[in-house]
């Protein structure tokens, strides 16, 4: 299906449409196609109406073969104009690289990768929690601490300030923050303009082998928090917050129109045969799910071995970054060895009268929740 826009027309576009419904193509019926296909040659504002016609023409197509419509349109090569009045699209991305311990190759790696996804359209870029090295948390080793900074004139976030607001793009960054005595897992959100909008402190803090953070991490006092960003309100949380739906339903009744989760997850040293990736993975599409809020989540791929006091540990981090759609669907993955940049864009205004429609919050019962406040459950 191709749109045709006249003699004005500049380049040509590739437009994936999500879409699970049987589709029609050379006047046969065809099965199980995931993503109904669109080129079209677009010119300066002709893109508005390309972009609705398309639409317009898929509802029709999945209406003709009695399926819903999507919520979630992905661009193989540029995001859709946002239009005010007809919708407010957001493109998000999520990068996945492996680490080293050489700082410098990992944040310019990083930003490489912040600039594909500008490139591809993304105006937010989710990149994996402790980019700039190895994931350190396998041992107890003092000698680590030299590896947190203050916030304050950090340079790593310094210059994604610099690159955010270059290219007018938002970018939550992960670090190892120093404040005083006290040691964080910590986030600061970056709006398009170069701004710091604020930090988040991670709030759950895992202890088990391979992953002993509570070694080096404070417990979070930031509670948990939501950003207003050029492009979104947005909720960003890290790795382990992301298996409790208290931390994911808390940030969407503050307002987070989409879940953003850095994260460091692999193999566990102490059971090969223990894989969690799907676990993993189906929580955060639940969360997404129960809050009717796109999610994302950014992990790290690569072998990692750390020097532990009981001798060397080792992770093979299983990457999948994956982007997931309001009703918990999964729009796009990552697979668990290659270095990759994914991408999806959403119309949150489409979203958020879904998330209204469907009742979750209208009917929610504050008042029987009282037990979520004991550990204990008396």
């Amino acid at each position: 299906m191709q749109k045709n826009v006249g003699r004005k027309t500049k380049k040509k576009v590739s437009i994936w449409v999500a879409d699970t419904c049987h589709c029609m193509r050379g006047g046969a019926k065809v099965e199980k196609i995931r993503f109904l296909s669109i080129s079209a040659r677009i010119s300066g504002l002709s893109a508005l109406w390309i972009w609705f016609a398309v639409r317009e023409d898929c509802a029709r197509l999945q209406e003709r073969q009695g399926a819903q419509a999507p919520d979630c349109i992905l661009f193989s090569e540029m995001a859709p104009p946002a239009v005010a009045g007809e919708g407010r699209f957001v493109s998000v991305a999520a990068a996945q690289f492996a680490c080293t311990d050489d700082v410098s190759a990992k944040v310019d790696r990083a930003e490489k990768l912040v600039r594909e996804a500008h490139a591809r359209g993304a105006n937010i870029v989710l990149i994996q929690e402790l980019f700039e090295g190895y994931y350190f948390c396998q041992a107890q080793r003092e000698d680590y601490f030299q590896r947190a900074h203050p916030r304050e004139g950090h340079p790593t976030i310094l210059r994604m300030q610099k690159l955010a607001k270059e290219l007018g793009v938002v970018i939550p960054v992960s670090f190892f923050e120093a404040a005083n005595n006290a040691h964080y897992n910590a986030i600061a959100v970056i709006d398009a303009d170069g701004a710091d909008l604020g930090l988040y402190r991670k709030s759950h803090i895992p202890d088990g082998p391979g992953y002993q953070e509570k070694f080096y991490f404070n417990p979070g006092d930031t509670g948990f928090k939501v950003f207003e960003t050029k492009f979104a309100k947005i909720g960003v949380a890290i790795c382990w917050d992301q298996w409790f739906p208290e931390a994911a339903r808390a940030m969407v009744l503050m307002g987070a129109e989409v879940l953003f989760y850095p994260t460091a997850i692999g193999s566990e040293p102490q059971d090969a045969g223990l894989l969690s990736c799907e676990h993993w993975r189906r929580v955060m599409q639940g969360h997404a799910g129960a809050n009717v809020v796109p999610l994302v989540a950014s992990n790290r791929i690569g072998r990692e071995v750390i020097e532990t006091e009981h001798g060397p540990s080792e992770i093979t981090f299983y990457g999948n970054s994956f982007i997931a759609g309001p009703s918990g669907e999964l729009i796009v993955t990552a697979d668990d060895k290659n270095e990759t940049v994914i991408l999806a864009t959403f119309d949150l205004n489409k979203i958020q009268l879904k998330r209204y429609s469907w009742g979750i919050f209208r009917d929610r019962r504050p008042d029987l929740y009282k037990v979520l406040l004991t550990l204990d459950g008396k």
